[in-house]
């Protein structure tokens, strides 16, 4: 199977160029001068200048170290192609981006969620206990007059040491 690198008329994937020295994916280019020698029709990479900060970027990087023979035009990347890929490539990175941070936010929203559940059902069974407790307080057998240090008509005993 082919690839881009063999087929003089193919482009490469926007993922498979190089980045020049401002960061941006390159912009693939013919050689069409006659020097430097047997470089004539060669493909290369270039710094598609598109920061304007009027900055010469002087990234190049040959694809080819030999020309290919004849090269179809159609085969030379234009600015507006260059535009289109890295518009689309850009807009597939942010959708991708949002998509992860939809991910995260639902992780999280689940995450929360659990929480809240776990220290609902903690709290039913603190209530539960203290509910049980509190049943229980009132089972429990009535204490007798003389426990408490009062007789019968409720008053207190004297204790003689």
């Amino acid at each position: 199977m082919s690839t881009w690198r063999d087929d003089p008329n193919a482009i490469p994937p926007w993922n498979e160029r190089p980045k020049c020295h401002c960061g941006f994916r390159t912009w693939l280019q013919v050689w069409t001068d006659p020097l430097p020698q047997g470089k004539k029709g060669c493909r290369f990479f270039k710094c598609p200048d598109i920061d304007d900060d009027f900055k010469a970027c002087t990234f190049m990087q040959w694809i080819d170290t030999r020309p290919l023979g004849r090269v179809s035009f159609n085969q030379v990347e234009t600015k507006g192609q260059y535009y289109a890929r890295h518009t689309q490539a850009r807009e597939e990175a942010r959708l991708a981006r949002e998509e992860q941070e939809r991910r995260v936010r639902q992780q999280q929203r689940e995450a929360a969620l659990k929480i809240q559940e776990e220290q609902f059902q903690a709290r039913e069974a603190q209530l539960k206990r203290e509910a049980d407790e509190q049943k229980n307080r009132y089972k429990e057998p009535a204490q007798s007059s003389t426990t408490d240090g009062r007789n019968k008509k409720g008053k207190f005993l004297r204790f003689t040491q």
